[in-house]
């Protein structure tokens, strides 16, 4: 009984062992897990794969100034009763001046008074564009939406700051290690 219970336990071990080093190559041409050197040239993971997807912050996507000046004009249209034809003359201004403006944030050669002097004319050259193509009832409607419009802009900046900072908050309150 001995000797069958020797010569079983021996190839069982055998077995075992053998299942082992055919899962990881052995180490040889690169086979198996981390292959000897470097990053792991086999089918294993190593360290930085474990992280998970490396994810780059990356910025916002820029929407295109045409879709933004769409957007406006046709939250415009009806408050001011435009025609087609000045709700494409205006989105043209629009999407203009917007460009512009994009040149002047990020011109860096202007200090930051100057840009916002520019962008200040530059605002006061657009509404007078806009006011050219608008009849004087008309004008007085543009400029009643754009101080609404500035305050609805006013408020959601406010609400997004207020968001950001309760969320900041909350994570300063409920740090993940506590002393005890």
């Amino acid at each position: 009984m001995k000797p069958i219970q020797t010569l079983f336990l021996l190839a069982l071990s055998l077995f075992c062992f053998n299942s082992v080093f055919a899962q990881y190559g052995n180490g040889y041409y690169n086979n198996g897990y981390g292959g000897g050197y470097g990053r792991g040239g086999g089918m294993g993971m190593d360290r930085s794969m474990m992280a998970g997807p490396q994810s780059t912050p990356s910025k916002p996507k820029e929407v295109p100034v045409e879709e933004t000046a769409a957007q406006i004009v046709e939250q415009m249209k009806p408050e001011v009763n435009l025609d087609e034809l000045q709700a494409i003359a205006i989105q043209n201004v629009l999407a203009d001046s917007m460009r512009e403006q994009g040149v002047l944030l990020k011109n860096e050669s202007s200090s930051q008074d100057e840009k916002i002097e520019q962008i200040k004319a530059l605002r006061e050259s657009t509404n007078k564009k806009i006011n050219a193509f608008l009849n004087p009832d008309q004008v007085a409607k543009y400029t009643a939406f754009m101080e609404n419009f500035k305050e609805i802009k006013k408020t959601k900046n406010k609400k997004k700051k207020d968001k950001d900072s309760k969320s900041n908050k909350e994570v300063k309150e409920n740090p993940d290690t506590k002393d005890q």
